[in-house]
């Protein structure tokens, strides 16, 4: 029979090898951090020359591109929204967004909403479920913020260069916001809904767009810098809003990413909700007041 020293003795765990390097907790995320960085800028740096190879060719390269977007993002709702029949709800509005563009390049952006919003009808019907007016709502969401930026592209004379206002507003606003906040912190700008943004974030991401929506406006010789200006402080704010607005829907069904198209990225809903809400707002402004102020 072993004594209890000797039992003790051989349970004990062998004393630890001073030779042995110790492997800090916080390793893991550090790498997996690094290499999530690594694929996310990889991926950018596939998708940009598309993208603005796109729309820098415009006519029907760009409208394919904003097609396979928009019927790609309405898919991503509607795998969000919880439906009683997902299928057929995510074919109807698939054919819906495809109608509706193809509706703004023959009658325009009113006649195209139009279709858009019958279609949204038609998909919460078919969808079914107790959230179906939310289902058949992201027809509609994403069919206007697509005809923004259809409409704006397809100006004559000034439409590349307005779309690359829009669209370098809101990538310098991701880029100002996550720069102050995570420099700045401060009080949170939507902690229930989004808890890394700060109000710090939000004015550094006004002034980076601002800033940047100026150069362009200078770049591209438009008659009012100044306007462009504010109104880059504005897009910046209606971008925020749009980003914010799709946080609290994947809050509400727990979902991290809308999609998993884009490596590093998430899903297109996750990198165009700025664009769909800032696009539609511009493309308002210039029609309204824009050609009477002459600002480009």
């Amino acid at each position: 029979m072993k004594s209890s020293t000797e039992g003790n003795a051989a349970s004990a765990p062998p004393p630890p090898d001073p030779t042995d390097t110790p492997v800090s907790a916080a390793a893991p995320p550090t790498t997996s951090r690094a290499g999530d960085l690594k694929v996310r800028v990889l991926s950018a740096l596939v998708m940009a020359p598309v993208v603005l190879g796109a729309v820098w060719l415009g006519g029907w390269v760009f409208h394919a591109l904003i097609a396979f977007g928009s019927v790609v993002a309405v898919s991503e709702w509607t795998n969000i929204v919880p439906s009683a029949r997902r299928l057929p709800a995510r074919l109807m509005a698939a054919i819906g967004i495809v109608v509706a563009l193809m509706v703004q390049l023959a009658a325009g952006p009113a006649a195209a909403l139009g279709a858009a919003a019958a279609f949204a009808v038609l998909t919460a019907v078919v969808g079914g479920g107790p959230d179906r007016g939310l289902l058949g709502f992201g027809v509609l969401y994403v069919a206007v913020g697509m005809a923004g930026l259809m409409w704006l592209r397809d100006l004559p004379d000034v439409g590349l260069s307005l779309f690359l206002f829009v669209l370098i507003a809101i990538w310098a606003t991701d880029i100002g916001a996550y720069a102050a906040g995570r420099s700045i912190g401060g009080p949170k700008l939507a902690p229930r809904i989004s808890p890394k943004k700060t109000w710090a974030g939000l004015i550094g991401g006004m002034a980076s767009s601002a800033l940047f929506g100026w150069l362009v406006a200078l770049a591209f010789g438009a008659s009012r810098p100044d306007i462009a200006l504010v109104l880059g402080a504005a897009v910046a704010v209606v971008g925020q809003a749009g980003d914010l607005f799709e946080s609290a829907l994947k809050r509400r069904y727990n979902v991290k990413d809308s999609g998993q198209l884009i490596p590093g990225h998430g899903g297109i809903l996750d990198r165009i909700d700025g664009l769909l809400a800032a696009a539609p707002v511009l493309a308002l402004f210039h029609a309204a007041v824009g050609t009477v102020l002459s600002w480009w």
